[in-house]
């Protein structure tokens, strides 16, 4: 069990372990001494949302890189896959990301990337935990080998331009009428450059961050602003970004909701018929809708499922050599052009399956049938493991109800003090009576005592 990292990083409440300056110098000491490697000059690739506290969290994370010896490019306010990119692109040593990503402003994270751009490994995490509790003053930097920090002034530019090359040379989106909505969060310049200089027009929302309002009714988990704008302004799209921009959800014309099952159906299937998609399987997670790999299956296309987290579907697609996958959430993975969900790039995808077809997003965007299904939480006070008694009989009882007709998935959010139940079934009458059986359950055996 690590104590500091989590399903994506660390992440917390600013100021409150384990976000706190103290931890996040002594990340930054543990994670340059863990990638120093070999005798070239080191270097570490530094990055952030809007967050207010990002300024803090990014000034101990430097003071703690420069005194491991590592030198530090900053590169201000990106989305974490333009840090996945960079990390690569410079052949930093790692890279980093300071973000709490869908998360309210009060929390934030850090999320670390090796050298070849994708998050690290668990072994990683274990060491580096292992060196942030022991003593390293003996692996710190010579006073002349102390790090330099810089700032890398065209980075934004230089993921534009990478984001841009995912979507195809002959085509534009001349004509088309755009609503992005960036969740006050890091792409809320470079989203919507790149769709302009792709021939869109551009009507932004969200894209005005002052440190405290990322995600506060807008993005891709308040997808409600994007839906009505797109209305309003009479749009052919909208797209959704979260705060870090690693997730993407998409509103048609008619200001309907596509989530991300449906994405990863229209971009496997586009792939399908180019003879780009890997393997003829795609993955997801267990909370991705039973009408996904129903519809997959009518096309000849396998679904592999992971545990909740685009970690988890990112190494399953890298054991398969799959190159689509994803999360309901509207984590797109798509490793043609990324190494880690890039909202963007999924939405350049869907552009283009529009701009080819020449028909409006509602006939195009939604290609699967769900199943009834529905997520509800309770609180989680840690007093009781899921995988043990009492939790399991419970879980049985309602696995059998459901029979074949459904699944049962219950786990513990890894960014909030939740209990995650989610069921489906072809029966919606079904659906509530197991939902409220375990939830019941649930409110009962977790409570303190």
């Amino acid at each position: 069990m690590k104590r500091f990292f989590g399903t994506d990083g660390i992440r917390g409440t600013a100021n409150t372990a384990p976000m706190t300056v103290e931890i996040a110098q002594k990340l930054g000491q543990a994670a340059g001494v863990h990638f120093r490697r070999g005798d070239h000059r080191h270097s570490v690739l530094l990055g952030k949302d809007t967050r207010l506290s990002g300024y803090m969290i990014e000034s101990a994370l430097v003071a703690g890189f420069l005194s491991a010896g590592m030198d530090v490019t900053l590169v201000g306010p990106l989305p974490t896959p333009a840090i996945a990119m960079l990390t690569r692109s410079l052949r930093a040593d790692l890279g980093v990301m300071i973000s709490a990503s869908h998360n309210p402003f009060g929390d934030n994270g850090i999320k670390l990337f090796g050298p070849d751009g994708f998050k690290l490994s668990d072994r990683d995490e274990s060491e580096i935990e292992a060196l942030m509790e022991a003593d390293l003053r003996q692996h710190l930097a010579a006073p002349d080998q102390i790090g330099r920090a810089s700032r890398l002034n065209d980075a934004a530019g230089r993921y534009v331009e990478n984001a841009k090359s995912s979507f195809p040379r002959k085509l534009r989106l001349d004509g088309m009428k755009i609503v992005i909505d960036c969740a006050n969060g890091s792409a809320y310049r470079v989203a919507p450059t790149a769709l302009w200089e792709l021939g869109a027009e551009v009507v932004r929302i969200g894209c005005d961050p002052n440190g405290v309002n990322i995600n506060d009714r807008c993005g891709s988990t308040h997808p409600e602003a994007l839906c009505t704008a797109v209305i309003r302004h009479k749009a052919d799209l909208g797209i959704a970004l979260d705060g870090d921009a690693d997730r993407v959800l998409i509103a048609d014309e008619t200001g309907r909701l596509v989530d991300g099952d449906q994405i990863l159906a229209l971009i496997a299937q586009s792939w399908t018929r180019e003879n780009r998609l890997v393997g003829k399987s795609v993955v997801a997670t267990v909370m991705s809708n039973m009408g996904l790999e129903r519809f997959l299956h009518s096309l000849g296309i396998g679904l592999e499922r992971t545990a909740v987290g685009d970690r988890y579907v990112v190494e399953r697609m890298r054991e398969r050599g799959a190159n689509v996958g994803g999360e309901q959430s509207g984590h797109m993975v798509l490793t043609d052009f990324a190494t880690t969900g890039d909202g963007l790039v999924a939405a350049l995808q869907i552009l283009a399956v529009l701009v080819e077809a020449g028909r409006p997003a509602r006939e195009v965007c939604r290609r699967l049938t769900p199943f009834p299904h529905t997520q509800r939480h309770v609180r989680d006070h840690g007093v009781c493991p899921l995988g043990a008694a009492p939790v399991r009989p419970r879980a049985a009882e309602g696995e059998q109800l459901l029979g074949t007709r459904g699944r049962l998935v219950l786990r513990r959010s890894g960014t909030e003090p939740l209990v995650r139940v989610m069921v489906e079934a072809e029966d919606a009458a079904l659906v509530e009576e197991a939902v409220c059986q375990m939830c019941d359950a649930l409110e009962q055996i977790t409570l303190p005592a």
